[in-house]
């Protein structure tokens, strides 16, 4: 029995002709995810499919651990092939999860295979995925060059050598072009632990000694410029709210100093050491042509007990309902005022939030590319079907959807290309739906234009490839 078929998920004709004449072969610019850089220098061959689907896949850990697994058999010392079997016998109950259109996806793409993974079915998709992961064209980086994808955005520490990506240049044996993404998180986060040792980290790193709030300004804008020297084109921020509350520097001396000396810092002077880091970062981004990505509301490590056993990124985060529209706004304003508003692509974990979003946008767009400010693709629980769509709509509502820059994988799994495929479909789909009631022209120049521009043409000029 054959699931993924030449027109799933599109069901109209229109959708069916976009797809395949203008969607399908577009190249593929990843520009956020969280592969591996080593891995893809040392063009790493998986030794099975649970390595390479299951390992770091917080996803699949989470729907494992609600079909009642033991720990042991998701994350744990558990053989790789019972790991696997479990995922195959979670999967026929994810009925409507796209984890079970992702997995097919991959399934059929990489692997050649049309069945269904069930229990009964495991056995034997173990043997052909194990087959053909022994092969010589499934390799990492063949894998990319496969995929047609053309840009990789991984997600990297200010503090990091960026080693990797450095030999990867060097070597350029990979087809696509693959740059580093500045995530300043530990530096923001004076609130958290850990803080005081990355400060001391980070001064190592920058060869700066850091005793005030504009050494650590110092400290970063020298890392992003060393970034920006090995093809950085956006940073990334993973906020658990968006912060906006204005100090003066000697209030920002004290709170700095007391953090630094171990005292615990209260919400209200975190959020002005975070605001003075964010808008100093902001129009630095402005300065060197770089894309500020903001995440934000997300609630993690939830699950103190697992947390503590496992650690973070393992599947105990969820979504967060802190309302931060005004402070976006605010700190969006301040960087306009000093005509330092860098390109922007703003995300909410809360799908609630995409009008909001999708209106904030319109205030604070500029000349230097269409589409300055983004609304991002659904992200994380959102990067669902109906979560795709209820963005798109969203967007198409209240912004410009032609100038949209379309997706990212946000993934750990170099087998997660099939997302854009997924996104690719589900996009036809709902722009063919439009010109079939009569809502848009089926003017093909039009539509190829748009579907062209979203797959992949608007997050080119975003970013700046060639």
């Amino acid at each position: 029995m054959c699931f993924i078929k030449e027109d799933f998920l599109l069901t109209n004709e229109t959708a069916k002709r976009l797809y395949h004449k203008y969607a399908a072969d577009m190249p593929i610019i990843d520009y956020h995810c969280h592969i591996n850089p080593q891995e893809i220098y040392e063009d790493k061959q998986f030794e099975n499919i649970t390595r390479i689907w299951l390992g770091g896949d917080h996803y699949k850990w989470r729907l494992i651990r609600s079909n009642g697994v033991s720990e042991d058999e998701i994350t744990g010392s558990a053989d790789d092939r019972i790991k696997f079997e479990r995922f195959a016998q979670m999967l026929p109950r994810a009925i409507g999860n796209p984890m079970y259109h992702w997995t097919h996806l991959e399934l059929k793409r990489y692997f050649g295979y049309d069945g269904i993974l069930n229990g009964n079915t495991a056995g034997e998709v173990w043997d052909i995925c194990n087959r053909r992961l022994a092969e010589s064209d499934m390799t990492v980086r063949s894998i990319i060059k496969n995929s047609n994808v053309k840009l990789i955005g991984t997600t990297d520490d200010p503090i990091d050598s960026l080693e990797w990506h450095k030999k990867i240049a060097e070597e350029n044996g990979c087809t696509a072009k693959v740059v580093p993404s500045f995530r300043p998180d530990k530096a923001v986060n004076i609130d958290k632990e850990g803080f005081v040792d990355y400060i001391k980290r980070l001064s190592v790193s920058a060869d700066i000694e850091i005793n005030s709030v504009d050494d650590v300004k110092t400290a970063l804008t020298k890392r992003l410029e060393y970034f920006c020297g090995l093809g950085c084109c956006a940073s990334d921020h993973g906020l658990d709210y968006v912060p906006f509350a204005i100090a003066d520097e000697n209030e920002l001396e004290k709170i700095f100093v007391a953090a630094m000396n171990g005292e615990k810092i209260c919400k209200f002077d975190a959020d002005k050491y975070k605001t003075a880091i964010l808008l100093h970062l902001g129009k630095e981004y402005s300065r060197l042509g770089v894309v500020m990505q903001i995440h934000y509301g997300a609630q993690r490590n939830t699950n103190t007990k697992m947390f503590n056993s496992l650690g973070p990124d393992t599947g105990f985060d969820c979504i967060s309902t802190i309302n931060c529209g005004e402070a976006i706004t605010a700190f969006l304003n301040e960087l306009a005022k000093a005509d330092k508003l860098p390109k922007t692509v703003l995300y909410s974990l809360n799908p609630n939030d995409n009008e909001l979003l999708d209106t904030i946008l319109g205030c604070f767009q500029g000349t230097e590319v269409a589409g300055k400010i983004q609304h991002g693709s659904a992200w994380w629980f959102s990067d669902t079907k109906s979560g795709m769509e209820a963005q798109l709509k969203s967007l198409a509502n209240l912004s410009l959807l032609g100038n949209f820059i379309g997706m990212l994988t946000d993934s750990r799994s170099f087998l997660s290309y099939t997302r854009h495929e997924y996104f690719r479909r589900i996009l036809c789909n709902l722009i063919g739906e439009w010109v079939e009631n009569g809502e848009y022209p089926d003017d093909e120049t039009t539509l190829e234009s748009l579907v062209k521009d979203i797959c992949y043409n608007n997050a080119a000029r975003f970013f700046g490839i060639e």
